[in-house]
């Protein structure tokens, strides 16, 4: 949001919201990358959630490269060139776009999941196919919209801006990329709710539970922004109070939505499944692997390759005894 066009505003709102960027910043890279190796070390790549759940993190890791670009642009003003102004703002909307793609595409097949259960090699193309599409469509629309921005200089302080004209392009984008799928998203989790009661189908609803919360957050997170925007631009205040007061309320929205990328992971360790990976991973404890002679405890990485070195060397003296024996 632009500062030097504003011929009245506080400078504390500002300075305020610069620094809990930067803070924003240090939760959301530890959380996120924490979140992305609990994945990767316990989580089968296989599993559908899991790719809901990865893409998600790195849509949230690409967000939170922006936010220190944000934190100085708050705290004084955009100190880092036209080349970068465009650059942060297609990282920023990727990020978002995808998410929102990915979050609705996610609601579709929780819905599918509960009606009925599909086979999970159906699920597992239909998932890979739907959030490649939604990477592509974000990169696509972000691209178009990083050609509107702009670095702006009044009175030596330098902007990073949308162009100050707004078109039915603008409003068109919004409403596809962002009232539409709130209302899939809103669609599918009536239709789970009320197949949830219907059939009484508890266990399948608990799956279902933590990604609602995940969807619920992103969305009453970024809402209050994109409304604030549009207002924004529609409501141009002359008196300066009023110009004042639309400035707060822009700024908390602004920071209201940043702060979603650092939601996700704290969402995600709420659940029982995760804290255990999480406290596997303080012990430093491998992958759970199941085999006669340990009857699926949890080995460390050099116990497995040790195992799995043994029992390749039994078989293959076995194979070659086989074969003397028939010679």
């Amino acid at each position: 949001m632009g500062k030097s066009t504003k011929t009245c505003y506080s400078t504390n709102i500002f300075t305020v919201m610069g620094t809990i960027f930067a803070v924003i910043f240090i939760i959301s890279i530890l959380s996120n990358a924490l979140l992305i190796v609990v994945v990767l070390l316990y989580e089968n790549w296989k599993n559908v959630t899991t790719i809901f759940i990865m893409n998600l993190a790195v849509a949230d890791l690409i967000f939170t490269t922006t936010l220190p670009f944000w934190a100085v642009y708050f705290l004084r003003h955009w100190v880092f060139g036209s080349f970068l102004c465009q650059g942060v703002k297609a990282l920023y909307f990727i990020s978002v776009y995808s998410s929102v793609l990915i979050l609705t595409a996610l609601s579709v097949d929780r819905l599918i999941l509960v009606i009925k259960k599909p086979k999970d090699s159906f699920r597992r193309k239909y998932v890979l196919g739907t959030c490649a599409a939604a990477w592509l469509i974000g990169i696509i629309a972000s691209s178009t919209k990083a050609i509107t921005v702009e670095k702006t200089e009044w009175d030596r302080i330098y902007d990073c801006e949308l162009h100050p004209y707004v078109d039915s392009g603008y409003y068109a984008e919004v409403s596809l990329l962002f009232l539409l799928p709130f209302i899939i998203t809103v669609f599918c989790y009536t239709g789970i709710i009320v197949t949830v009661f219907k059939r009484s189908v508890r266990r399948k609803f608990r799956s279902v539970s933590m990604m609602f919360c995940i969807v619920t957050v992103f969305f009453f997170w970024q809402g209050p922004y994109i409304i604030a925007l549009i207002v924004g631009h529609l409501y141009e205040p002359t008196e300066c109070w009023k110009q004042d007061r639309k400035n707060v309320i822009l700024v908390v929205c602004h920071g209201l939505a940043f702060s979603h990328c650092c939601m996700n992971p704290l969402l995600y360790m709420l659940s029982q499944k995760m804290r255990k990976h999480l406290y596997r991973l303080c012990r430093c404890e491998a992958r759970q692997t199941r085999n006669p002679e340990r009857g699926g405890q949890s080995t460390s990485v050099v116990q497995n390759v040790f195992y799995l070195t043994t029992n390749f060397a039994v078989n293959r003296t076995d194979n070659e005894s086989r074969n003397v024996t028939l010679q």
